[in-house]
């Protein structure tokens, strides 16, 4: 019997499709005031789907932005991300709406207060700590994911 539930792991495991992990993403520079940040890319519904989940650290000024097809209410939540993050909701024009703070391995939904086309996840504080707030340009933002 033991053997039988060793086996039937293993071929879930085996299964069970693949994370989208960060060595498979693209990276952008984006530039907030004087203050630069490395980011994932996240443009598929699956990288979106996976964003930051199963990491256990962030590089300093290392995040992942989100990019979407089209301008629009956007929620997220924490299931299965261990980095306590802020996140930036940001419009087409590339100001950020809002910025909300997330605790891990929560289902809380977190929404942006106006349309957005991208968010920004950092490591929490990144944003408090270097004094930026809703209205701040970003710059860099790669075309929506909608735009080829």
């Amino acid at each position: 019997m033991k053997y039988f539930l060793t086996s039937a792991l293993v071929a879930l495991l085996i299964a069970a499709p693949a994370p989208i992990l960060a060595a498979e993403l693209a990276t952008t520079t984006l530039t907030i005031g004087t203050h630069k940040v490395t980011a994932e890319v996240a443009k598929s519904p699956a990288q979106r789907e996976t964003g930051l989940m199963n990491r256990f650290s962030l590089k300093p000024d290392h995040g992942m932005l989100f990019v979407f097809e089209r301008p629009g209410p956007l929620s997220f939540w924490m299931r299965n991300t261990y980095v306590a993050l802020s996140i930036a909701f940001i419009n087409a024009d590339g100001q950020i709406v809002n910025i909300e703070d997330m605790q891990p391995q929560t289902d809380d939904a977190h929404w942006s207060k106006g349309a957005a086309l991208y968010a920004l996840e950092m490591k929490k504080g990144w944003f408090a700590e270097r004094g930026i707030v809703a209205g701040a340009s970003v710059k860099g933002l790669p075309a929506a994911s909608g735009v080829r």
